[in-house]
């Protein structure tokens, strides 16, 4: 008798009940429990916050937004790095009920301009420049074509000062949990982003329940190296920092493997976020054996594929024992899924966890829609409190993600095992097809990252003639390391891959094109090849 075929679903049973606060409750409620907890650290100024200054300082904040006209569902924009002002005007927003929008510090005017003009927004809060971006000069470049836009205000200006010093008690709004309180718009890789619309329960749940399963309690301190504009950096950071009553640590705008170590030293962190990357960084900088991380317990890598061999290091160097992958998209809030703290370590480096509490997942055949059995790969859905209210006044493109039954299409791939954890074996449109043979990245990379000389690597498919499709891997090599090209791959494969598993072209360069968010950009990496190979195939072992 053959035993009955397990569906690839899972849901994710709690017996701890989903909040029902809007965010500034919640705020409210963690003050009241603990008022002379340290809240926020902002490293690079040294300025520190209490839970009773941090509520202090966003109650005025609230007031001076409202005593300028913004009411419930008006939209307000911050297009600015990681810096505490952002977290006040964060919550400041919530009690509002005004929609804050999150604006790429990366963008440039066009993109501007189009978040500007698509979600109405009427309040604009920026810092004066980010880098190489002067955003004053940018801002004045567009405002004449955002007739929404009806003021605009600089950090550190008079108008600022003046809107965080309100005095006096801030409005009561009545408001709802399921209130739109946030817009992220999403990378856009094809075509102009999409502005995700998330509510008070979306997010406050989704950032309660990351905390949850890394075991905060008070006595947590988190540095947050992440953009603060993402989910990773005001949900999964800030949200799962204040709905547990830890501390916020900001070790500086954007993210430098210097500052952030130095960070987790000084503030004595015990968790710590970032994406692959950083981690990368963090773990070859020349100066990393001088800092004492002995406070560090746990974190969060997510954003992109961990690789496994960065994650053992992590463990094994950072001391970070009971560290956690997280999986999800911006329009799930984001995570729908995460490993736990005393899960084996294979486990942690070789899935992404198990279904997250009070959520469903399922992985369907991307042409049928029908559960596939447990151990066989198809597209990854998920379901439950967490999925977006939409993409801001695009339901049609919202209807393209969310079906009829509210199962949000990932356009991931994944395999469920038989004990409910998942493994994310790549995108659905970076699936390469090599002659009529389905190759998943994400395995050519994992390989590649067990050889000695490689920091990290990326695969992508490029045009071939004869098959359709060819590999091409994109690596970063140690420092020291010889030379490696196509045929050195090859010998390194031998009898390990399967030959059309091997990648024809090897680019050895010295980083990836990236997000602001540190996501890589295989679309442009997929030019850049292109444009390479075809000046013959001598250029594939040349440098990029």
């Amino acid at each position: 008798m053959t035993s009955p075929v397990v569906p690839s679903y899972a849901s994710g049973v709690s017996d701890v009940p989903l909040l029902g606060d809007t965010i500034g409750d919640n705020l409210d409620r963690t003050v009241a429990a603990d008022p002379d907890r340290e809240a926020m650290v902002d490293v690079p100024s040294g300025r520190r916050w209490t839970y009773a200054q941090l509520r202090a300082d966003v109650d005025a904040l609230a007031l001076g937004l409202h005593e300028s006209g913004l009411t419930k569902g008006d939209r307000v924009g911050i297009w600015a790095p990681n810096m505490p002002e952002w977290t006040l005007l964060q919550y400041a927003t919530a009690k509002l009920g005004v929609i804050l929008v999150n604006i790429n510090p990366a963008y440039r005017t066009h993109e501007l301009e189009f978040v500007l003009k698509q979600a109405g927004i009427a309040t604009l809060v920026a810092a004066s420049a980010f880098k190489t971006s002067d955003y004053e000069a940018m801002i004045g470049e567009v405002r004449g074509n955002c007739p929404d836009l009806r003021s605009v205000v600089i950090i550190g200006s008079p108008e600022w000062d003046a809107l965080a010093a309100a005095t006096g008690e801030p409005p009561r709004i009545e408001l709802s949990p399921d209130d739109p309180i946030n817009i992220q718009y999403t990378s856009g890789t094809t075509g102009f982003p999409k502005g995700a619309t998330l509510s008070h329960h979306n997010i406050l749940n989704n950032g309660y329940n990351v905390g949850a399963l890394c075991g905060y309690t008070p006595e947590d301190r988190v540095c947050i190296p992440v953009p603060f504009y993402h989910c990773f950096g005001m949900v999964m950071g800030n949200l799962a920092c204040t709905s547990n009553g830890c501390t916020m640590v900001i070790p500086g705008q954007g993210f430098d493997p210097l500052a952030t170590l130095t960070a987790v030293a000084q503030e004595r962190c015990t968790s710590l976020y970032g994406v692959p990357t950083m981690f990368i960084a963090e773990l070859n900088h020349p100066d990393f054996e001088s800092f004492d991380l002995s406070s560090l317990r746990t974190g969060i890598m997510a954003g992109s594929p961990c690789p496994v061999e960065v994650m053992k290091q992590v463990v094994a160097r950072m001391g970070m024992e009971e560290v956690t992958i997280c999986y999800g998209m911006t329009e799930t809030s984001p995570v729908s899924m995460q490993t736990r703290r005393d899960d084996s370590l294979e486990q942690r480096v070789s899935t992404v966890g198990r279904v997250h509490p009070h959520l469903e997942i399922k992985i369907v055949d991307p042409d049928t829609g029908l559960t596939v059995p447990r151990g066989e790969p198809g597209e990854l859905c998920t379901r439950g409190y967490s999925v977006m209210l939409g993409y801001w006044n695009q339901p049609d493109k919202t209807a393209e993600s969310i079906d009829a039954a509210r199962w949000m299409h990932t356009g991931d791939l994944g395999i469920m095992d038989a004990d409910g954890y998942v493994n994310i074996t790549g995108r659905i449109k970076d699936m390469v097809i090599r002659g009529g043979e389905n190759v998943y990245p994400r395995e050519i990379e994992e390989f590649l990252y067990t050889h000695p000389d490689v920091v990290d690597a990326q695969v992508i498919g490029v045009p071939d003639v004869k098959y359709g499709e060819e590999l091409c891997a994109w690596v970063i090599l140690r420092e020291g390391a010889p030379p490696l090209d196509a045929a050195g791959v090859k010998e390194f494969a031998a009898g390990k891959l399967a030959h059309y598993k091997v990648p024809r072209y090897v680019l050895v360069v010295d980083e990836f094109p990236m997000t602001v968010t540190g996501k890589v950009r295989k679309v442009e990496m997929r030019e850049k090849s292109v444009g390479l190979l075809d000046l013959g195939e001598a250029a594939a072992v040349k440098n990029a």
